[in-house]
Parts: C-alpha cells; sequence; structure tokens
C-alpha cells in the first residue's frame, strides 16, 4: 500500500547555507547531516544557539515497569531527568536537574553515533551510540530516597527501521527527530529498592532523539508503544500531531518486526479536560483502529520563567487493529504503551 508522503532524498545536509531546510519530509533512517551550525532565524546570529533545542530521551518498557531517562539542552537550560513507573501498583518517581546555560551537557551532533553525557559529580546520565547498539548508563542517588542506577544495552541490529521526519515551522523554524521502537534490552537496572534483570526477550527499548528550533509556545500530542504480540513479533506504535507543517509527512507509523509501515493522517479523541478517559486513534485510510485505556497518569509541570512545561503522560493498554503493507491485519491485544499532551513556552 502507497502513501501521498515525500521521502527525503538524503544524504545531505539538513539546513542550507542560508538557514533554510534543504529538504522535508521522511526516511526509515537519518539521512541528513544536523548541521544546526547553519541556522538562521536571528538577525544577531549569536543569540540563535539560545534557541536551538536538543534531546536524547530512552525508554525502556519491562512486563512491570517503564524507565525513563533524558539528557537535554534547550538552548538557555539544560533539563535532566529520570522516571519510573511501577504498572501495577501506580507506584511512580521523578526527579529533574535544570542546569543553566547547560552546562555540563554534551550532546552530539547525529543519531547514529556518539555519546550524550551529563555529570555533576553526583548524578551521572550516560549514553554512547553504536552501529549495532545503544548504551544507557544512568547513576542516580537518593532517587526517591533510595539509588537509581542502570546500566543497559539496546540492540539495534541492521536494518531496523526509524521513524525520521524533517518538518518546516513558521519563520524558518524547523524540527528533525528520529524515533527508534523495539530495541531489545539487556542489563540491569536498580530502583525502588529493587534489582531488575533486563531480558531482551521481554524487555524492549525506545528512543526519542530530537533536534531543531520551535515556536515559543508549542504543543504536541505524542504516543507510543514498544510490545510483542502473541506469536512473539514486536510490535511498535509511534503516533502523534500538533507541532510544524506535516503537509509533506506525519510521524505516524507502527513498526512489525523492525520493520516500518507508514500512515498518512491519525485522527486523535481525547478529552483534555479527563485524560483517564480511553482515547481513540484512527488513520483517515482505515489502516489503523486502535483504543487506548489509561490506567496511570504521570505529570510533569517545569516552571523557570522563562521555561513552562506541562505534561499529561498517560500509560496504559492499546487494543484495536493494524494493517500492514501487504494488507495483513494486525490484531493488537493489550499492548502497554503511553500517550501524552505536551504545552510548552520554549
Amino acid at each position: 500500500m502507497s502513501i501521498d508522503q515525500r521521502l527525503l532524498r538524503g544524504p545531505g545536509p539538513l539546513l542550507d547555507s542560508s538557514g533554510e531546510l534543504a529538504d522535508v519530509g521522511w526516511a526509515r533512517e537519518p539521512l541528513l547531516d544536523c548541521n544546526l551550525e547553519n541556522a538562521a532565524f536571528y538577525g544577531l546570529r549569536f543569540l540563535q544557539p539560545l534557541r536551538i533545542k536538543r534531546w536524547d530521551y530512552y525508554g525502556i518498557t519491562t512486563p512491570t515497569h517503564f524507565f525513563s531517562f533524558t539528557v537535554s539542552d534547550v538552548g538557555y537550560l539544560g533539563s535532566i531527568f529520570a522516571y519510573a513507573v511501577e504498572f501495577a501498583s501506580g507506584r511512580y518517581h521523578e526527579e529533574t536537574l535544570t542546569v543553566p546555560l547547560a552546562r555540563g551537557v554534551r550532546l552530539p551532533r547525529g543519531s547514529q553515533q556518539g555519546e550524550s553525557v551529563y555529570d555533576n559529580g553526583r548524578v551521572r546520565l550516560h549514553f554512547s551510540a553504536a552501529a549495532d547498539h545503544r548504551r544507557v548508563a544512568a547513576r542516580w542517588p537518593g532517587f526517591g530516597g533510595q539509588e537509581l542506577s542502570a546500566e543497559a544495552i539496546l540492540h539495534l541490529t541492521p536494518g531496523h527501521d526509524s521513524m525520521v521526519i524533517v518538518i518546516p515551522i513558521p519563520k524558518k523554524r524547523f524540527y528533525y527527530n528520529r524515533k527508534v521502537n523495539c530495541m531489545p534490552a539487556e542489563g540491569s537496572l536498580t530502583c525502588f529498592g529493587q534489582n531488575f534483570t533486563l531480558d531482551p526477550a521481554t524487555c524492549l527499548g525506545n528512543l526519542d532523539w530530537g533536534r531543531g528550533v520551535w515556536a515559543y509556545n508549542s504543543f504536541w500530542v505524542w504516543a507510543s508503544a514498544s510490545g510483542f504480540l502473541p506469536d512473539r513479533r514486536t510490535i511498535g506504535l509511534n503516533l502523534g500531531f500538533g507541532f510544524g507543517d506535516t503537509s509533506a509527512a506525519t510521524e505516524n507509523a507502527f513498526i512489525l518486526n523492525g520493520r516500518l509501515h507508514k500512515l498518512g493522517e491519525v485522527k486523535f479523541s481525547y478529552d483534555s479536560k479527563h485524560f483517564t478517559h480511553p482515547w481513540g486513534m484512527r488513520s483517515a485510510d482505515g489502516r489503523l483502529d486502535l483504543e487506548f485505556t489509561p490506567f496511570f497518569e504521570r505529570v510533569a509541570k517545569t516552571d523557570a520563567k522563562i521555561l513552562l512545561s506541562e505534561v499529561h503522560q498517560m500509560f496504559g493498554r492499546y487494543n484495536g487493529t493494524a494493517v500492514t503493507d501487504e494488507g495483513e491485519r494486525i490484531e493488537i491485544r493489550d499492548l502497554i504503551g503511553f500517550a501524552e499532551e505536551h504545552h510548552a513556552r520554549w
């Protein structure tokens, strides 16, 4: 099945010499060099780094928990955070460090190799990327009165598709994003006073790698999941809307056993006054029809005056159907994932 969305040409630069996007659209792998030094949206060029946003967000889904680790630089601040959710009990803890001028934050140019690091002598997050895996290491003493630590390898085999988009935002703003779902995870974690062994047969990692410049007032919705079908094939979801011009390409897709099946527009139906009510997600062409039933609400608010952020991230279960490019109808049952609404002034 084909859809009318623009494929990125690549390889090449993200931005041309005048700071305009060299291409827009989607791809299964990161094709464009993230040359943010060419950004040109302010007359006073030296101010531009203060508005460029960069982040690496990792999640690990186990049969019982979700763990997340982020290193980000939003230009004038660094935001370092981690959180953990226990599905059965709703036990949850999150801690955030806000770092003026992102001092001590190191993020790589691209998503395929390099290191993302924050270390203040007490808290340390260290991510590294190689051709066939990602490494997530963390040490956070006193996390919830105990210790959070992680040493995980997320396997990324050659040919495992990503959901990559490049979209314009008015006034020479833009968004370059790579999402990777369903990376088999192995290693160990300590949280809530418990030790967890990550088994790649049951535990999966995901990556949200983002670079760009947004409008100061921004809004988006993102839905994601990484799990297994009854026949043990992996199934991932990446759906969203709300930021930028997606006329050339959306970020909507599902990923079956590492192969991405691209979707066009997906209509979300949910109650922003009652996030815990069921959500609907349906594609215009009928290839995706899901109901998402939340069982836990994570609310994260940051007020750093010039930066305001409010996230309502719902964890729940997806049920419904998806149709592959070849026409196979996939039944999705009780797939644990999340859906979130995010408002930001940044």
